[in-house]
This record gives structure tokens, sequence and C-alpha cells, in this order.
């Protein structure tokens, strides 16, 4: 029996240039709060594109399990994030009006795991004098998902954005188990 057998059928192009400007369903994977090295404080929401949904577009299916990452910054006058982009976010994610989040942590743990329509589009960055291809997403551009049975896989169980710890009991260890 050989070690293996070449077969490419499953090769993919594997590059890291963003996401053709379209619409794509995803999932909010998670939501982090973040600074750059300047101090700008930003909550990060890391969408992935769902590999449910083959029939949508031919983007959809050709870039499953892409990350596009969304920034929502904290505005500098006020040190506060944008609430009316959060309202975007939060009616996206088919969260019943009148719902009270009391803070950011709350926020994050409310809308992870939840699936989306998105806009990504793509645009030229300057930076340091030099011009790249980004993706953007705008809170404005997130809307409620029309496909709302999520059968998406995540490729790597411990990126899932759950804790794979949450429903582990604890474990009783008496002093003599202890080897000090």
């Amino acid at each position: 029996m050989s070690f293996i057998t070449t077969d490419y059928s499953e090769n993919k192009e594997q590059d890291f240039k963003p996401l053709p400007t379209d619409n794509y369903e995803m999932i909010i994977q998670s939501a982090q709060e973040r600074a750059t090295k300047n101090g700008a404080e930003s909550l990060q929401l890391k969408l992935v594109v769902r590999n449910d949904l083959d029939g949508v577009s031919d983007n959809q299916k050709k870039y499953h399990n892409r990350v596009v990452f969304m920034d929502n910054w904290k505005r500098k006058a006020t040190n506060q994030y944008d609430m009316q982009g959060f309202q975007y976010i939060l009616d996206a994610c088919k969260i019943p009006e009148g719902t009270d989040i009391p803070n950011v942590q709350a926020f994050m743990a409310t809308i992870e795991g939840k699936p989306v329509s998105v806009y990504v589009k793509e645009e030229d960055n300057e930076y340091n004098g030099k011009t790249t291809k980004v993706n953007q997403v705008a809170p404005w551009n997130i809307q409620t998902t029309k496909f709302p049975d999520v059968q998406h896989k995540f490729k790597d169980s411990k990126t899932s954005g759950s804790d794979p710890y949450a429903n582990n009991k604890p474990i009783d260890i008496s002093d003599e188990d202890l080897p000090f």
C-alpha cells in the first residue's frame, strides 16, 4: 500500500487577494476589541464566507471560508463607538427590538456565530505612499441573511468562535492526587 496517490482535483487557488466586490453570505465568527500601536481602538468583526451555500453565486462558491475583517473604530472626538453602526449589525443578526445590551462584551457575545449577508467592496488603500487592494465593509452593508438555516462547517473547530471548554465540567482533584 502506498503512502499517497496523487489527486489534484481538490487543489484550489490559495491567494490572499481581496474578495471581489459582491454580496456574500457570511458568519460573524468572532468579535474582539483591539488597539493599534498609536492607541486607536476598534471593535473588529471576523466575517467568514459560508461554505454551505454553493448555489447562491459563483463568488460564494469560489471563496468558501475566506475571512474579511471589519473594524468599527472609536471616534477620536468622543472616544466612543458609533452606536448607529452597531444598530445595523444587531438588526442584521435579528436581535429583537428593545433588547438591552449592557456592555461591549455582551454586544460581542450577542453577535458571534450569527449568519448575515454582507456587501464586501474591493477598494484601493494608500498607506505610506503604496497603494494596495483591500476589502471594506460598512455597517450599513450588513443585512439579514436570506439563508438562516446554517450548515456551515468551520475548517478548524479551534477557530469556530466558540469556547471549546464551555461545556466541560470542573475536575475534582484532591490534595492526595497532587505530586507536591
